[in-house]
């Protein structure tokens, strides 16, 4: 009985020379070589889902218009689109492990998605991989193409599909406000400005501020959405469209419109748009809002928990895990305390996104692979806060009314309630008073002689009433 003893490696050859490949590898010699360059993060673009996919869609995009332009025979770009298929499908995304930071302006990616692509339809058409002269990763797979549009496009196609991600999350995030909105509308509390006391308002409409947020904040990512939606696929090197068909720029972006499912249009000017990277700096932008204004939330959220009995303490979170080694009972507020975290690192990544933009030089900005993982991190992070926030902490809120009243009947606050019916001065007499003895607003008011008892129940005696605008009492007699 014969054993078969295969080989380990596989000899592939380049610009720079010779490099054993693993022989069971998909990938070659240009992957190879830009993994011994760039072991820069540790983070494959194997990571990165949503731009795999992307890649793949590109690379059967790109092989169906050259074939409907007779560029590329039938049995190589079944072939190619088969592979492509397998690819968005989720298989191979092993194959991908050039580190998402590189040198070459995405050229490791493209080159790493050729040849994963090529050698797994070289099998697809029953040859072994690194037969190339069947089969080429460049000069089939990569046909028509250059890095400078393949890479951009499919970044832009990857954060749209994370951005859509996102959307889902927030609003799933903004229901859990507004659920709790509902269910705290009638609990009275104090505002509190310059976290002193103000006026009173509801829970409720403290909780409906946050969902009014989240969906303001879900529109600016939908119009950021927009501008990503734009390529230059068909560009190649710098926009000119240098050794493409003149009908490819077209017929690419319809089939990845297809493809995808996302909307992709060529750019007006490809010129400009392989070197102009102000789509990828709004969408940032906008990540860094929602960061801010989630990370506001996270620190209201903290705020009025705080205590439990030392603190605000005017609503409690859901207790996920003990809060202290040394301090029996102690439960912290972890889950906002994570959000206020993934904040921080978005309003970091936007920094990189910011240099990274500036630096661009002439036809070509070199530094889109460093964006795209300051993107896909802030997307992916901002995702998984959006879920934990309202899976883990939102949805489990809960609020104690007669707590809350009480401080409103305690604070010094509830003598604007007062002003329309008593004048400024004399309410400010009211305040001092109430300050300086330790009062309650209502008791000096009825020690001053200053309204009835009805007086005060009709001004002070309905949430309503103190939470809507205009005057809904006539000022007392005299």
């Amino acid at each position: 009985m014969s054993i078969e003893i295969r080989p380990r490696t596989r000899r592939e050859h380049d610009l720079i020379g010779w490099l054993d490949v693993p022989s069971q590898a998909y990938y070659g010699v240009h992957t190879v070589r830009a993994s011994l360059n760039f072991p820069i993060s540790g983070v494959s673009i194997g990571h990165y889902t949503h731009l795999v996919v992307a890649l793949a869609a590109v690379k059967e995009a790109a092989a169906t218009t050259n074939h409907e332009l007779g560029l590329l025979d039938g049995p190589r770009a079944d072939a190619i689109v088969a592979a492509c298929r397998e690819i968005r499908a989720g298989k191979l995304h092993d194959q991908f492990i050039v580190d998402v930071v590189q040198g070459g302006a995405g050229t490791s990616t493209n080159m790493n998605a050729n040849e994963v692509i090529a050698n797994r339809a070289l099998e697809l058409m029953g040859s072994a991989r690194g037969q190339y002269e069947l089969l080429h990763p460049l000069d089939h797979v990569n046909l028509g193409q250059s890095t400078n549009d393949v890479y951009p496009t499919a970044l832009r196609l990857g954060l749209h599909r994370a951005a859509e991600d996102l959307l889902a999350a927030m609003a799933l995030l903004r229901e859990s406000f507004a659920a709790k909105a509902v269910e705290f509308s009638s609990y009275l509390k104090m505002g509190r400005t310059q976290l002193q006391d103000a006026v009173p308002m509801t829970l409720g409409q403290e909780f409906r501020t946050f969902a009014v947020m989240m969906a303001e904040d879900e529109q600016r990512l939908r119009e950021a959405m927009n501008l990503i939606r734009e390529v230059n696929l068909g560009g190649t090197a710098i926009g000119t469209g240098l050794n493409s068909h003149i009908d490819y720029a077209r017929l690419a972006c319809e089939n990845l419109a297809g493809i995808s499912g996302v909307g992709v249009v060529p750019a007006g000017d490809l010129i400009e748009a392989t070197q102009d990277v102000g789509g990828l700096v709004q969408l940032h932008s906008v990540l860094k809002r929602i960061a801010v204004k989630l990370s506001k939330v996270a620190n209201d959220l903290r705020l009025l928990s705080s205590g439990p009995r030392a603190g605000f303490g005017e609503i409690q979170l859901p207790a996920v895990q003990a809060g202290s080694s040394i301090m029996p009972g102690k439960v912290n507020p972890v889950i906002p305390e994570v959000v206020n975290q993934v904040a921080y690192s978005v309003v970091g990544n936007d920094i990189t996104i910011t240099m990274a933009a500036e630096s661009g030089q002439l036809q070509l900005n070199a530094f889109e692979p460093v964006m795209a993982r300051a993107l896909f991190s802030s997307l992916g992070e901002l995702r998984s806060a959006c879920t934990v926030l309202g899976e883990r902490c939102v949805d489990g809120i809960t609020a104690d009314p007669a707590a809350l009243l009480a401080n409103v009947e305690r604070s010094i606050g509830l003598v604007t309630a007062l002003v329309p019916y008593l004048g400024y001065k004399s309410s400010t007499e009211v305040a001092q008073q109430a300050m300086a003895t330790g009062a309650r607003i209502v008791d000096v008011v009825r020690d001053k002689d200053l309204m009835s008892d009805a007086e005060l129940a009709v001004v002070l005696g309905s949430p309503h009433l103190l939470t809507a605008p205009g005057l809904r009492a006539a000022p007392p007699a005299g």
